[in-house]
């Protein structure tokens, strides 16, 4: 049946139905919000390895037999501080000889010594010769020269026993212990890896990013285990710093380096989302209390030569301006349009 053929009141009651459920239109003092292109940063999230600034071994400076190891795999440690214990058991026997001919060259220095003095009385009384104390003072000279180069052999040994004790070349975390106790090492094996110096992300981004990042540009950085599409309003990302780029190519990627506070539980080479600056574009935005949401359709009221009137609207994402927060619009309105705000 048309319209026309109802009933008068009838039709009375259709239009009074769509006049309460059409939207109350803005009055004349609403404010207005003038459209017009602007200029946002596009970024791209891309995952960022973290890296210890340095890498350094713990090497043996003796050989021997591991009889100790006082660290394990995450182990904290500071410079210094003794991390394996390393026994040379001819070290042992190295010593008791240079003591034992120690003591020789000490009893043979107190006869000679003895032999100077009678000498020195015999010249006195006219019975000795010059010759016979020359020759004695010759061998005490020589015998205390020998007893001091056995003290340096014995200080030598020493020596090489104290640095049985392997110790921390920098502090920070211990990643690897390749060995065991009782392991067997020679001089200069590695006996512990320890990541030192503080942590930082390393970036692998492909070159076509490569003249649109320079040292200095904030980065966001996102939390462990985030993915891209579970960041809400920025409140999971925390704010980093392109702390240097890498003036080399290789396999169509560029390396850079971002450094951000907080990453000293994180694990060595684990992975972490970056949102890094590669480029602008123009768009068009709008406030976000500009944006009506009906029945899941989006809709910005728009003033119009005749009044009010409402375009359905298609959004981006939102992003922070200087003037406040705005929501891209992708599609439905064009620069020069003013928005009526509620």
């Amino acid at each position: 049946m048309s319209l026309s053929l109802w009933p008068v009141r009838g039709r009375a009651s259709l239009i009074a139905f769509l006049l309460f459920a059409a939207p109350p239109l803005s009055g004349a003092g609403a404010e207005e919000f003038f459209v017009e292109p602007q200029t946002v940063q596009e970024e791209k999230a891309v995952f960022g390895q973290v890296e210890s600034r340095d890498l350094v071994p713990a090497r043996a400076r003796i050989g021997g037999t591991v009889t100790e190891i006082t660290v394990d795999e995450g182990s904290q440690v500071k410079m210094g501080d003794v991390i394996a214990t390393i026994v040379d058991d001819k070290l042992a026997i190295e010593r008791n000889v240079a003591e034992a001919k120690m003591q020789a060259l000490v009893s043979q220095l107190d006869n000679a010594r003895t032999e100077l003095e009678r000498a020195e009385a015999l010249l006195a009384r006219g019975s000795g010769t010059q010759a016979r104390l020359d020759q004695a003072a010759t061998q005490v000279e020589v015998l205390t020269n020998q007893l001091a180069a056995a003290e340096a052999e014995r200080a030598v040994i020493e020596q090489r026993s104290r640095e049985g004790k392997v110790l921390a070349p920098a502090s920070g975390r211990v990643l690897d212990v390749p060995i065991t106790p009782g392991s067997v090492v020679l001089p200069g094996e590695k006996i512990a890896e320890i990541a030192g110096g503080g942590y930082f992300l390393r970036l692998s981004l492909p070159e076509r990013h490569a003249a649109e990042i320079a040292e200095g540009d904030s980065v966001m950085v996102g939390k462990r285990l985030l993915t891209a599409g579970e960041v809400e309003d920025g409140e999971d990302l925390e704010t980093g710093r392109l702390v240097k780029v890498y003036p080399e190519i290789a396999a169509g990627r560029v390396k850079a380096d971002v450094e951000i506070s907080g990453l000293g539980d994180y694990f060595v080479g684990e992975r972490t989302l970056v949102w890094i600056p590669v480029g602008k574009r123009q768009v068009l935005a709008v406030p976000p209390e500009a944006v009506i949401t009906r029945h899941g359709i989006d809709y910005v009221r728009l003033r119009a030569d005749d009044g009010e009137i409402e375009v359905a609207v298609i959004l981006g994402e939102r992003f922070s301006a200087e003037d406040g927060e705005r929501v891209e619009i992708l599609s439905g309105l064009r620069a020069g349009d003013l928005v009526v705000l509620p």
